[in-house]
């Protein structure tokens, strides 16, 4: 008789460890589901992060390399002395095309007070994602990515010898409030200032 209650006992605790062990089961399970779906949302949140990093320093670099670029080609334009001493100024060529051409552009003759506010013929060209000039007119043409404007301005202490010169580069959109006034520098975008001067031969 002790014999069989003594197995029914140890029958009873053995029932008892397994529902024990499957309840354990059950929540490990759960917690381990918790912890992963935690961090594969944490994973997907720096993915995520990154990507928009990445896009964003690649469309900073771009627009740095354009915007020095024009800068470097307006720069080359001939501003000096002649072998007499006398000035000579580059205001026809024309930088919005590639090669660029001798004739029928502004070359280093001043802009419109407005040049870096609004896409103005002679002083704006409209680039592709590969940095090939699509366009030069105030509209820009399908497929361009990037605006790159440019304005030249007489330097009040030397509006003879001196020019003072900024290009900036944006992407295709709407700048809305930046485009008045002091043009603003947003994110993404580029803007160079140089100070072109004559030079004695």
């Amino acid at each position: 008789m002790s014999c069989q209650i003594s197995l029914a006992i140890e029958s009873g605790c053995r029932h008892s460890a397994v529902r024990a062990e499957r309840g354990s089961t059950l929540i490990e399970a759960l917690v381990a589901t918790l912890v992963l779906t935690t961090g594969l949302l944490a994973m997907a949140q720096l993915v995520s992060l990154a990507t928009t990093s990445n896009v964003s320093a690649r469309t900073n670099t771009v627009t740095a390399i354009l915007a020095e670029q024009k800068l470097e080609q307006l720069r080359a334009l001939t501003w000096g002395f002649d072998r007499n001493g006398l000035p000579i100024s580059d205001t026809s060529t024309d930088t919005t095309v590639l090669p660029e051409s001798p004739v029928g552009g502004t070359g280093l003759q001043p802009s419109p007070p407005t040049a870096l506010q609004q896409n103005t013929p002679g002083y704006v060209d409209h680039v592709d994602a590969g940095g090939t000039i699509v366009g030069r007119l105030a509209q820009p043409p399908p497929g361009a990515v990037f605006t790159r404007r440019w304005s030249i301005e007489r330097l009040a202490f030397d509006p003879d010898d001196s020019r003072l010169i900024q290009v900036l580069v944006t992407g295709y959109r709407n700048r809305g409030r930046a485009d008045q006034g002091v043009v603003e520098r947003l994110p993404g975008e580029a803007r160079f200032v140089t100070i072109k001067a004559r030079r004695t031969p």
